[in-house]
């Protein structure tokens, strides 16, 4: 079953943090440009709108990612004392809180989309609708907790696997 989940989430993750990328490139040139035109007098204007919401799509496209690979911080101060079993417990276990919390994270933002849409929010300069960007962030989110949730299926049946042993085709 796994097998058959995990080329799907790959794609999705890989989509994210394609996104992010573009983004990501997308900030440096509007710096470029914004610093650029300041020496010359004429900054760009609403390079700090597009920074900011394309700084939502930088984080959030990349954090699927970066859980898949297992680049995030994790702390094994107490990894050599606990038994094998209560490790085991943990590496199941702390997944599925990242997947609650974000869950948690795109309900809360898709009503705050909601909310942005009612009231026809969007950024101070240029107007860009910061509904759009909540919306992003919740599939982002979205995709980031069914690939915790895949991890933490993984590690109930198969047990931990290191990063660098996993064979991630991203």
């Amino acid at each position: 079953m796994l097998a058959r989940l995990w080329p799907w989430a790959d794609r999705l993750i890989s989509l994210s943090a394609f996104f992010g990328t573009v983004c990501l490139m997308l900030q440096v040139a509007v710096i470029i440009v914004d610093v650029v035109g300041r020496y010359f007098g004429s900054p760009l204007t609403g390079a700090r709108d597009i920074t900011q919401m394309a700084m939502v799509i930088v984080v959030f496209g990349g954090m699927a990612l970066c859980d898949r690979i297992g680049g995030h911080i994790s702390v094994d101060v107490f990894e050599n004392v606990l038994p094998a079993r209560l490790n085991r417990l943990i590496d199941i276990v702390s997944p599925l809180i990242g997947a609650a919390i974000f869950f948690a994270i795109a309900w809360t933002v898709w009503e705050s989309a909601a909310l942005s849409r009612m009231l026809n929010l969007a950024t101070n300069i240029i107007y860009l609708p910061k509904a759009w960007f909540q919306y992003v962030m919740v599939v982002m989110s979205v995709i980031t907790g069914f690939a915790m949730l895949l991890r933490a299926a993984e590690s109930a049946i198969r047990g931990k696997r290191a990063p660098h042993e996993r064979e991630v085709a991203i």
